[in-house]
């Protein structure tokens, strides 16, 4: 049975998140890079509040606890988003692909310009897979962990290529990173994370409607599931006709609707 408390809210809620800071978040990393230092430190707050709130509320099985776990982990994903965006966090790599290189040079090429960020996504879910490890509230690092799993498909199936590719969210100081993009075409391997995201989203959508109506445990499912569903959806857009960046267009300065004509 599907209640407003345990599926329909969650579900809301994880969509007008992921909408609204994803938007904050291209405003922030799209402005004079004299901005940056304040939005960093800014994210610096909320990447450490996010974590005291996972771990604040990794011992309670409670409505309020699985939201405030939820939130925690959007606010770390937040900060190293932004990090990663303005480009204090990236790789050691910070220019464009060698025109001519191929194969085992270029993936390496390519991972050199996001290396520092990869790691520090990779730390950040140990370090909260083992701080909930053991506690009854594991949502927090399952958010986290799905977020980073969902990204890192995006991210290597842009490296080998999708027919679809929107940049108007990356800013300008970035732009270098298009010429690490494959050529537009459709991979089997889009096909492939199309179909196991979407897997998952109906596993955890399954999951959801088992759990009692309301309860903390369907709701948490339920938070689970909208965030797979999008990250289905964010395949499905790589594979479709459709600018996803224009649902952010009022988030992003000028200049870079104008790049993309």
């Amino acid at each position: 049975m599907v209640s407003w408390s345990g599926h329909i809210l969650p579900v809301v809620v994880t969509i007008a998140m992921w909408f609204f800071a994803t938007g904050l978040i291209a405003w922030l990393d799209n402005r004079e890079r004299g901005t940056f230092p304040r939005s960093l430190a800014w994210a610096g707050i909320a990447g450490v509040a996010g974590l005291v709130a996972v771990i604040a509320a990794m011992h309670t099985v409670s409505l309020g606890a699985v939201y405030l776990s939820f939130a925690g982990a959007i606010l770390i994903w937040a900060w190293h988003e932004i990090a990663f965006l303005t480009g204090a966090v990236s790789g050691p790599r910070r220019g464009s692909c060698p025109p001519d290189a191929r194969g085992w040079e270029r993936f390496s090429h390519a991972s050199a310009a996001m290396a520092w960020h990869e790691v520090a996504l990779v730390i950040t879910a140990l370090v909260l897979i083992t701080l909930t490890w053991s506690a009854p509230n594991q949502v927090g690092a399952m958010v986290f962990a799905l977020l980073f799993v969902m990204r890192l498909s995006t991210k290597l199936n842009i490296y080998v290529g999708v027919p679809n590719m929107s940049t108007e969210i990356l800013p300008p100081h970035l732009a270098y990173l298009q010429s690490y993009f494959g050529p537009r075409r459709l991979h089997p391997l889009l096909l492939a994370s199309l179909v196991a995201s979407t897997a998952l989203a109906l596993w955890l959508g399954a999951a959801a409607l088992s759990a009692a109506p309301g309860s903390a445990e369907s709701a948490g499912a339920s938070l689970l599931f909208a965030l797979a569903a999008l990250g289905a959806l964010e395949h499905l857009f790589l594979a479709l006709p459709f600018r996803d960046g224009a649902l952010w267009r009022w988030a992003i300065p000028a200049r870079n609707h104008d790049t993309q004509q």
